[in-house]
């Protein structure tokens, strides 16, 4: 069952009953996305919250000049979203793209809402999500100003090893922050 996943993700933070569950579960609509293709791309209003359930996104952002800077990967068991644009009804500034054929399970603003009255126990959960995500947000900006780009590296790669094995090194090296050439010479040491 497609939602067996999610059920596991609930239940290692908050216990809901298998009637609560149930109806957690039909708010969130399922959907394929092929490799390389966008979720959301930037100046879309992002309109849903996703949970992966196969495959992995990157989500990242685009300057004026082209350049592309990777935020941050979501896989297997991960949340996806563009949080300012979905609270605020305002233009995303990031792009979510498929790097393999992924699935995920959707939820609207609107479902969501409706969800919060319908299962209370829900709000509990989201929030208990969102301290963790601010919590990750954290960490990653204290090692990206506390760590070497070489131990950002292997912090990456030992954290993460189901991640770095999907990305290309380009991909790597950009959510570093460092150029793939001097990825390459990270490896080299390694």
């Amino acid at each position: 069952m497609i939602n067996d996943l999610l059920l596991t993700h609930i239940n290692k933070n908050v216990k809901f009953s298998t009637r609560a569950q149930e109806e957690f579960c039909s708010f969130f609509q399922p959907k394929t996305i092929p490799k390389k293709e966008f979720l959301l791309q930037q100046g879309q209003v992002c309109k849903f919250e996703g949970f992966v359930i196969e495959g992995c996104f990157r989500i990242f952002s685009m300057d004026t000049k082209g350049n592309e800077n990777t935020l941050y990967f979501a896989a297997k068991d991960w949340w996806l979203m563009d949080i300012d644009s979905f609270m605020n009804h305002k233009p995303s500034d990031l792009n979510i793209q498929a790097l393999e054929d992924s699935k995920i399970l959707m939820i609207s603003e609107e479902d969501k809402t409706t969800l919060y009255d319908t299962v209370p126990i829900a709000e509990k959960f989201f929030r208990i999500m969102f301290q963790k995500s601010i919590v990750a947000w954290q960490r990653r900006l204290v090692q990206n100003h506390s760590l070497t780009a070489k131990e950002r590296y292997h912090h990456f790669k030992k954290n993460y090893p189901e991640i770095v094995a999907k990305l290309t090194d380009r991909q790597t090296a950009n959510y570093l922050g460092i150029t793939h050439e001097f990825l390459s010479k990270i490896k080299k040491q390694a």
